[in-house]
């Protein structure tokens, strides 16, 4: 049994079988309410049982959500919150709103999603910002390096009110999306096994040179160029082929991106460069928001609300106790029965590389990029406002303690 899987005994085949019975949404939603391996009856049993409560009334809207590469089983590696905000959304509107869940890249993936919720395909999507910067580039706006300290600070950002008007509102005006909730993490690189043999990473330099996958965000190149980390596009559902053939060096990812897709038998070390945002968030179809009944819309951002918060709490734990992103690691989790090494670059090496390509110290290399932002933002300047409002927390403070605001509430 993999580690994480909650679904133990359960084949691809069965789940399969009990989906086609009570419908895909009801099974992942019932999965994802146990707590640990469960058994074909039982999955069936509470299949049935979330079917009945769903369907016990005719819905007022039936919302698609696509969850790019994201299950049941996945999602207790890396709680990005999808299934839990669809649950919550159908008991917080007592049926009135049904979600209909889309994972495991059957709609749409990583790139597609955000394109295919502004198509009108589907209404609600699940994928990072940065894989989803192709289609909605406004969303380039966390990605300045080293604007977020840490993960403390991200969190906080997204709660302030502040993010309101400096992310979500130029969001929803220029790309018809509604920014719902995020996991936090920050990007580092991933190197493969041909750095299984080497000493752990401690030094900035021994990275140069190295030929790394870059995602969908055009901010993250900048800084990949000028930290000699060769930027090399890959389709995240290409990176670990390319990283088994080694057809690049590294990827640059998050931690749990590593452990929820499978890429630990092929990753040795992780480091940890936080030079950038990893965002794992869930959007919303503006128009398809719009069309709802005031006390849904309401309903909504409550779901979302508690979805933030509940992503909150649950990664921090799941990095220590399920990927194994700590030092020292503890036993049983993905990394140690994958021996990946997270390599924790002390502060000098991180301040090294934040002169090296952040905007503060390097503004030549970001001015096109940033001019363009804070004129689709109505002329304040992005980096600048997310820059201070992050700092407002310290930098050591543990996410977990951030504290949670209804942030469209001011």
């Amino acid at each position: 049994m993999s580690v994480g899987s909650k679904l133990g005994r359960i084949s691809r085949r069965d789940l399969f079988r009990v989906a086609g019975t009570y419908g895909m949404s009801s099974t992942l939603l019932a999965a994802g309410t146990f707590g640990g391996a469960m058994s074909l009856a039982n999955l069936a049993s509470a299949a049935e049982s979330t079917y009945d409560k769903r369907f016990s009334k005719p819905a007022k809207h039936t919302l698609k959500f696509g969850a790019a590469g994201f299950n049941a089983r996945n999602l207790l590696i890396e709680r990005a919150g999808a299934l839990e905000f669809a649950r919550d959304l159908e008991a917080r509107t007592d049926g009135e709103i049904r979600i209909e869940f889309i994972g495991d890249n059957q709609i749409c993936g990583q790139l597609s999603c955000v394109e295919k919720t502004q198509q009108g395909i589907i209404d609600i999507y699940a994928a990072s910002t940065q894989n989803s910067a192709g289609g909605a580039p406004y969303l380039n706006v966390l990605d300045y390096a080293f604007m977020f300290p840490g993960r403390a600070s991200q969190y906080y950002f997204l709660y302030s009110p502040e993010s309101q008007r400096i992310l979500r509102d130029p969001l929803e005006k220029r790309h018809g999306l509604k920014f719902l909730f995020s996991h936090c993490e920050l990007r580092g690189i991933q190197l493969g096994l041909g750095w299984s043999d080497r000493p752990t990473v401690t030094k900035l330099e021994q990275l140069f040179g190295t030929k790394n996958r870059v995602t969908g965000t055009q901010l993250g190149r900048i800084a990949m160029k000028a930290l000699n980390l060769n930027p090399v596009p890959v389709a995240w559902e290409e990176t670990l082929d390319g990283l088994k053939q080694g057809l690049i060096d590294g990827a640059e990812t998050w931690a749990s991106a590593v452990a929820y897709a499978n890429m630990s038998p092929v990753v040795s070390q992780s480091v940890d460069l936080k030079f950038f945002c990893g965002t794992e968030h869930t959007s919303m179809s503006a128009s398809v928001f719009d069309s709802l009944e005031g006390p849904l819309q309401d309903a909504v951002m409550e779901s979302a609300y508690w979805a933030q918060a509940h992503v909150q709490a649950a990664n921090e734990a799941a990095l220590v106790k399920t990927v194994g992103f700590s030092d020292p690691q503890l036993p049983g989790t993905i990394f140690v029965e994958n021996d990946v090494r997270p390599a924790f670059l002390p502060a000098s090496e991180i301040k090294l590389a934040e002169e090296m390509c952040s905007p503060e110290f390097q503004p030549q290399l970001w001015q096109e990029w940033r001019d363009r932002l804070n004129g689709w933002a109505g002329g304040i300047d992005t980096y600048q406002e997310i820059y201070d409002i992050a700092r407002r927390v310290p930098a050591d403070m543990k996410p977990e303690n951030v504290e949670p605001r209804r942030w469209w509430k001011g």
